[in-house]
């Protein structure tokens, strides 16, 4: 394993050459496409830019843009000239973004171009100077002299315990945390992802924000690593999704449980639509009892529509329902699940032999993993941030006195070794008799019942509520479910009443989460449907 993420990837371009390395799918349908060696090129031209702008080492430059080819262009080059990258998210508030420009102070915004394409002035980047991704990525022009590129490759490069980025997690709080993230903590993901992962021809759909460190760390910089060839599709329409993955001949695909949903209803549908609904769920019954390569043949129709290769889903960041899993599993196509978060890098994972439904997976190979007295899950290794940025409280509360990071989940190891998350210890209720309920348990057995989703509140003491996302759902079918639900959940854990949410989604955080405090607060204000008891037959 290189020592830094800039080696990694110019041996990945050394190695592979004029093998296609990136492409962005174009509303027209045609595909920007970009080779290894054009990457290279690409970046040296924006390093150079960058430079010129007056970027050095250590200075922090703010990233902002729909995923495409010029972005990880632009990471490449901030890591030549050895500045910090900040990246944003799209689905940032802009109250957010201003707090973090404020911590951060960055020098300047490389800032993506298109009609889904962020604007500075109403996002909250102020005084900040910008340069748009396309002009830092641009052929050379009149101020390049003729050794430019050498001038570039003659630079001192970083070393391992540099700063690679500052990833801030928590943007909607008045005081924003910076993850601190060195060239070995990512690099040290990235190796156990190729112990968990066996050497694959990848073919990879992108669709997960390049602002995250989940998509860094696995679907551009791994796939680098092993030749992949990346496609990066902004559009969120089922159908232009599809459209890419067959075109691309895509075998694996980086993800999170809400898009594993989207794809699936999508092939219900589709089999509802052409009469063959009954029989394709009689095909799922025979299948599972079928080696992984006869299941692919069994569903070759569906194959077809995902281009003939598919293979494997990685899926993190929210809970996987057994059921959900199981359906793709039915098709031959394996999900693994991953548990981390970007202080930590990945803390446990499945792999290809080894991905019961249910669990997270075990320790990963290149950390330590322990439950605390009180269950909640703590973490050591070598993926472990640098601490939080200007933060010394926040990076000492973080860990505990013997070193271990403090992850603020809950959980427990089967006697497999196996991890199964319960929830948050901050979303913990105690109950009036002294009885600890955890609402993710509740809640994944709501999911496991044939709910899409929900969050479970205590309204008043002792009294579980549940807030249920269900549209498609009548309220006797939901009443049903709950009661389900219910009758695989201790006593004091229960539903006792229960309402549904009136928008499409929950609200979320740029990183997917729920925001818990938004839906308790509109809680308060709305009446509750007692669960019924199930009637006698």
């Amino acid at each position: 394993m290189p020592d830094t993420i800039l080696e990694l990837v110019d041996a990945a371009i050394a190695r592979y050459g004029e093998r296609e390395a990136l492409a962005l799918r174009r509303d027209d349908g045609a595909d920007l496409r970009w080779s290894f060696a054009e990457l290279g090129r690409r970046s040296r031209l924006a390093a150079w830019r960058l430079r010129a702008a007056g970027l050095d080492r250590g200075d922090r430059l703010l990233t902002w843009s729909p995923s495409t080819p010029e972005l990880p262009a632009v990471y490449v080059a901030a890591m030549r000239i050895g500045a910090v990258l900040v990246p944003l998210d799209l689905r940032m508030a802009p109250d957010a973004i201003a707090r973090i420009c404020a911590r951060a102070e960055p020098r300047l915004l490389a800032l993506g171009t298109g009609r889904d394409a962020p604007d500075p002035a109403e996002g909250g980047v102020i005084g900040v100077p910008s340069a748009s991704l396309d002009d830092l990525t641009a052929d050379p022009d009149s101020t390049f002299p003729a050794d430019w590129e050498a001038q570039v490759e003659a630079w001192a490069g970083p070393v391992s315990t540099d700063v690679y980025a500052l990833i801030f997690t928590s943007g909607t709080t008045a005081a924003p945390k910076g993850v601190i993230l060195a060239h070995d903590n990512v690099l040290a993901t990235i190796e156990t992802v190729h112990r968990r992962i066996p050497p694959l021809e990848h073919r990879v759909v992108s669709l997960l924000p390049l602002s995250h460190l989940f998509e860094q760390a696995i679907t551009l910089y791994y796939a680098l690593d092993v030749g992949a060839d990346i496609l990066y599709v902004r559009s969120r329409s089922p159908r232009v999704i599809f459209e890419a993955i067959r075109d691309h001949r895509t075998t694996s695909m980086v993800v999170v449980p809400q898009l594993l949903q989207l794809f699936w209803d999508a092939i219900e549908r589709e089999a509802e639509r052409s009469g063959r609904a009954a029989s394709f769920r009689r095909l799922r019954t025979v299948a599972r009892r079928l080696p992984y390569a006869l299941r692919r043949v069994l569903f070759r129709s569906v194959h077809r529509r995902l281009g003939g290769g598919f293979r494997l889903f990685v899926s993190a960041g929210a809970f996987l329902p057994p059921a959900l899993q199981q359906a793709w599993e039915d098709l031959g196509v394996i999900v693994l699940q991953g548990y981390g978060a970007t202080e930590t890098g990945f803390v446990t994972c499945n792999s290809l032999d080894d991905h019961a439904a249910g669990t997270v997976g075990r320790a990963a190979p290149t950390g330590e993993v322990r439950i605390a007295t009180d269950g909640e899950i703590q973490f050591r290794g070598p993926t472990l941030f640098k601490g939080y940025w200007h933060d010394a409280d926040a990076t000492a509360a973080a860990f505990t006195d013997d070193g271990w990071y403090r992850t603020g989940d809950i959980g427990r190891f089967d006697e497999g070794g196996h991890l199964h998350l319960m929830g948050r210890s901050k979303d913990i209720v105690v109950l009036p008799n002294g009885l600890n309920v955890y609402p993710e348990d509740i809640e994944n057995e709501l999911r496991i019942a044939g709910i899409k989703d929900a969050i479970v509140v205590e309204t008043r003491p002792g009294r579980i509520e549940g807030i249920i996302l269900a549209p498609a759902m009548e309220d006797g079918s939901v009443d049903a479910a709950v009661r389900a639900a219910n009758g695989r959940l201790a006593v004091h854990q229960r539903v006792a009443a229960w309402r549904r949410w009136p928008d499409e989604d929950f609200p979320r955080t740029h990183t997917f989460k729920v925001r818990r405090n938004d839906v308790r607060a509109w809680a308060v204000e709305e009446t509750p449907l007692p669960v019924r008891e199930a009637e006698p037959a």
